[in-house]
Formats: C-alpha cells, structure tokens, sequence
C-alpha cells in the first residue's frame, strides 16, 4: 500500500510541476520591519497544576486533585514564555456547571443528570461573569486570584485569552455576579412561543425537559448522588446546544447545554440585518459603525457585555467555541466592538467548514480559524501512512490569500493527542509535522500543554477515554506533571527523551517568533524533487525568505528510515534569491549542521542526509 502511495505522489508531484512557477510562489509586498509570528500555548487550567497522580477513574478532587490559578506561579509563566510563547490560553476559566458543592459561597449546586462527568464541561458555563470555582484557593475570591493571574501573566510577557462559548451556555444559568447593568439569559424571554427575535432561548411549548437515557451511561457512573433522579426541572424545554428540538434530546447530543438564540428563525432564514454588498474589505471601525445603527437581537447585546467586561479585566483574547453555529453578521458586530477597544485583541475561532472560512475572517472580523480538517487532517493522514505530503502544497495554494488566519496545531483538548498512538504515536514521530505546522505559513502556531515533553493522553479519567487528555474529570497529566516536578517547573522529573523533545520544541518555537522570513515570502520545492532519488511522498520541502533572512525547511515523515538525496533547488528560487554558480555554506537553526548548497548553471543542489523524523530548516 506504501509503494502505491508513492508513486501516486510521484504523479502528482509531476504534474504540480508544469504549474509550479505560475501558483507556488507567494510574495509579501513587505518583508522587512513586519508583526514577526505568534505562538499560543494552551492549557487546560484545570489541570495544569495538579500534582497528584492518583488517577482514578471518576475520582473526586480530593481524591485525583485539581489545579488551581495560583499554580502558574511566577517560574511557571516564564518557563512557559521561554518555551517560545507569545500568547497563553487559559482553557476552562469562565464559571462552568459541575459536580460539586459550593453552597456556602453563594453558589447553586448543579444537577449530575444534566453535568458531564464530575467536573464538568467548560463549555456549559453557568456564569459568565465570574470564574470556575475550583481554580481558585478561595473560592469566594475566585475573581481576584484570577485577575491576578492576569496581571502575573502580563509582567512575564504573554497575552492572556480566554474561551467564550456563543452557540449554547449551561441548562442551569445562573450570574451571581454579573453587573447590575446585565439581565440573565433567559430573564425576559416569552416562553410560550418557539421562536422570537429577542428570545436568547428557542422553546419546545407544551413539553417539559427530559434527561437522556442510556444502557451504557449513568451520571457519576453510577454512584449515589442526592440529586440523581433522572429529571431536570425545565418547563417548557429549550432546544438543545447542538440543534437538537427534542424535549428528551438524544444521550449524544450536547444535553447539558441549551442552543442561544441570535435570530436565525427556526426555518434558517435571518431575522436581523445582513452586511451590505463590499462589506468585506471594509474595516472593522466601517462595521462597527455599520451596527450602531442597527437593531439587534438580545442575545448579540449579551455576549458583547461579557466581552467587554473581560476585555476591562486585561484579557486579550478570545477563542470562540463552535464559532460557525453562530451567524457572521453576529461577529462583525462583536468583532469590530472588541477592536475598538483593543485594536490588538486575538481573536481565534473554531470553524470547520472551508467553504465558509471567508465570511468568518472577512465579514465575521475574525483574526484566525483554526486550520483543522485542511493542514492538520493531511498531516495525521501523512504520519499515520494514508497519504503523501503532496496534498499540503495543494492546501497551501488553494487557502494562500487567507493563510495568515488559518492558526496551525496538532494537538488540543478535542482532538487525540499528538504521541498518542492513535495519532502519532510518539512525540519523536511528531517531530516533523510540528516542523513543517510552524514554518509552512505566516499564521500563528498552538502548542496544548504536555504536547512539548510527549504527553500521550493515556488515561481512563471516567467520563473521559484514553488518547485525549479528559476535559470533564479531576486527572493528572503525567508527562506533564514531570516537567513540572512538584511546582519546581524544572523538567527535574523528565526522561532524557522527554527532556531532548523539549529542547526541540523551545528551539523551533523560539526560532520562528523571532524569523522574519516566516512572516515573508513561500515557494514550493516538493514538485522539483518529485523525481529526485531517496526523495518521496514522505519528504516535504519549501522555501520561506525575506529581505534580510533566506530558508529552505526539508523533514522526513519517515520515522523508519533515514534518507538521503540531492535536493534541488529550482532556478526559479535561485533567481528570486539572485543567486550566481559558487558554493553557499547553509546552517540548520535548529540544531547546527552545516551543508553547502551548490549552484551551477542556474540550478541549485544540496547534499543532506536525514535520519527518521528529522527536519533541517537551513538558513543561507
């Protein structure tokens, strides 16, 4: 099956040849003095601080342990910032639904019959206006230990962002500490009617909410729990977050949440103002005041609110869940609001459909979509031996005018660890598709926590499988947990592999925030070679350049074999670069061998040997 692959990717490749001068280079009108690369390194808050590596499955905190914001201590937040990062994550922060009781401050406790596992989703928040009290040392000062976080966060050099989650909130939502200003979802709704523009819930008349069933699930896993009784008081019954309008919605459906109401009419159609004709190349300031004019739906004033109000606090950022669920014209209005008042904010939203990636980046003002079932999908596809690197030039082609918004990552809380073996099945075999992820395009690069010393998401935390790391449990996380040593922060406990794929990770991600030429000019090499002895469809190379910085990024996704071949370097790339016949000494920034590329009558040549896995970004 391997062989068939290749010599697919042979005839590809030669006929990506004919085209190549024409689509695979890509200019920069500026290369020098430009916004150098950013990297996000997510965590999941919840998590990152635990030291107890007790690990049972649907273990309470006491018994499995749980993180808190004062763990990021000082050591913590540089050693992350040293790692190569410009932005950090904080995954799981707004007040979210649980199991667990925090009566005494103030707090209602939450049904287990309609929570995921114990310690729930952070993406059924139940107020947005405070922070998930388990984080905090005190909870009743759970605000304050996060702001202070904030401020921590800042005096080391990251940008903080946080989730909000637009398309669904938690069956049960309750503020007990939004500002006077702001009414609850839900507070002036008419429930007697299915649908209305200023509803933030869409109703099912006439039918109370039930819990889903199933033979194979039970709340806790079975455990006795004063309030499991398989029922909710929910009368009438909202839509479920998934769309879902059943009053008993199905056990795989999002039941914990309910849908939010923007004014898509239950037939689809709108019910609000659309953008203008052209309104895509106008500036957020032009969108803005486009909608100061404009009458809304409730539910757009709310998220604006919270936005705003987290925005005052010195968040800055956001990643948006399930961001495609909710209308465009509801983000050029959010969008353009939060860039008014921080021209700078990161804004990351999670879309999975490219047919609409240009109305969320152009018409919706987001500043990145995730790049998921293009670049990442083809590389899982690649290491996993399904395909060839061949497709990543068409990708690259077919998205080069959005390809700075496209953030690149091969590892999150919803997707199958990167060393797991249900994906790579090793952090070294990682090695190369995290290359080719950071260097391919201008676009941000996302690091998940653990991924840097090969964390494989081996547990069975309850609710939560193997090969992800469990959103909704009390786990540890122990290739993390040995970097971090006991609060030392010190990698004290790591392997020396786990230590030497560190280093890896702190080199690239070091290297490509401070690149110019990663910001500046592409070319392809993968169809030059395409003939080239030793070079197939498990071989990647391209050309990245700026005025002041020249490179040329080869890896071998062959983690079996290692590799040796004369890479050619096309005339048309020694033309760009104004290259005469001679000798060029080039050094690989990584890790410091030197080679020499040869060019002789227009035509460039690099002798290189890779070993299994190995990359070189060789710098002339």
């Amino acid at each position: 099956m391997k062989k068939i692959l290749l010599f697919a990717a042979l005839g590809i490749a030669l006929q990506a040849t004919a085209q190549a001068k024409k689509s695979d280079v890509q200019f920069k009108k500026k290369t020098t003095n430009v916004e150098h690369k950013k990297v996000v390194y997510q965590v999941f808050t919840r998590l990152f601080g635990n030291t107890n590596t007790t690990n049972k499955p649907w273990g309470t905190k006491e018994e499995n342990g749980v993180g808190k914001f004062n763990d990021f201590t000082d050591k913590a937040l540089q050693e992350i910032k040293d790692l190569g990062v410009t932005h950090i994550w904080f995954t799981g922060v707004p007040h979210h639904a649980l199991v667990a009781d925090y009566t005494k401050y103030g707090i209602s406790n939450d049904d287990p019959d309609v929570v995921k596992g114990r310690a729930g989703s952070p993406y059924a928040v139940k107020d947005y206006y405070n922070v998930n009290p388990d984080l905090a040392v005190n909870p009743a000062n759970r605000l304050a230990e996060f702001q202070a976080l904030i401020d921590r966060a800042h005096k080391h050099g990251l940008k903080v962002i946080i989730d909000i989650v637009p398309n669904h909130i938690a069956r049960k939502y309750v503020s007990t500490s939004k500002p006077d200003y702001v009414k609850d979802f839900g507070t002036d709704d008419d429930v007697t009617q299915e649908y209305n523009r200023n509803n933030n819930f869409y109703y099912i008349p006439g039918q109370a909410f039930e819990v889903p069933t199933s033979p194979d699930y039970k709340p806790l896993n079975g455990e006795a729990h004063p309030m499991i009784d398989g029922k909710f008081d929910e009368n009438p019954a909202k839509w479920t977050g998934n769309g879902s309008r059943l009053a008993k919605p199905d056990i795989n459906d999002w039941y914990e949440t309910v849908k939010v109401n923007y004014g898509i009419r239950p037939d689809g159609t709108k019910d609000f103002a659309e953008l203008p004709e052209g309104f895509e190349k106008k500036s957020y300031a032009e969108h803005y005041d486009f909608w100061k004019t404009q009458d809304v739906p409730n539910s757009w004033w709310k998220f604006r609110e919270i936005a705003e109000y987290w925005l005052a606090k010195g968040v800055d950022g956001f990643r948006y869940d399930m961001a495609e669920m909710v209308p465009y014209e509801f983000w050029s209005f959010m969008n353009s609001a939060i860039k008014m008042k921080n021209p700078k904010a990161f804004l990351l939203a999670e879309v999975y459909n490219p047919n609409e990636y240009r109305n969320y980046i152009h018409k919706g003002k987001m500043d990145y979509l995730y790049d998921k079932v293009e670049t990442y999908d083809h590389l899982k596809a690649v290491i996993q031996g399904r395909t060839t690197t061949d497709g990543l030039t068409d990708i690259r082609q077919r998205n080069k005018d959005i390809e700075h918004h496209m953030l690149h990552f091969l590892d999150n809380h919803d997707e199958q660890r990167l060393a797991s073996p249900e994906f790579a099945g090793s952090g070294e075999r990682g090695k190369p598709l995290m290359v080719v992820s950071t260097t391919l395009s201008t676009a941000p690069t996302m690091v998940y926590f653990g991924q840097e010393v090969g964390e494989p998401g081996n547990e069975d935390a309850g609710f939560g499988k193997r090969s992800r790391t469990s959103i909704f449990d009390y786990i540890g996380v122990p290739n993390h947990q040995r970097w971090m040593n006991q609060g030392k922060f010190d990698g004290g406990q790591l392997t020396e592999k786990e230590k030497a794929l560190r280093d890896f990770y702190k080199r690239l991600l070091n290297f490509s925030i401070k690149s110019s030429a990663l910001m500046g000019n592409y070319l392809d090499l993968h169809a030059v070679n395409a003939q080239t002895t030793g070079y197939d469809g498990q071989q990647y190379a391209f050309a990245r350049w700026s005025d002041t910085e020249k490179l040329i990024v080869v890896s071998n996704f062959d983690s079996e074999h290692a590799h040796q071949y004369k890479l050619k370097i096309s005339n048309e790339l020694i033309n760009l670069w104004h290259l005469k016949d001679g000798s060029y000494p080039v050094k690989d920034v990584l890790f410091g061998k030197t080679f020499t590329l040869q060019v002789k009558q227009g035509l460039g040549f690099i002798d290189l040997q890779l070993a299994g896995s190995e990359s070189f970004i060789l710098k002339l």
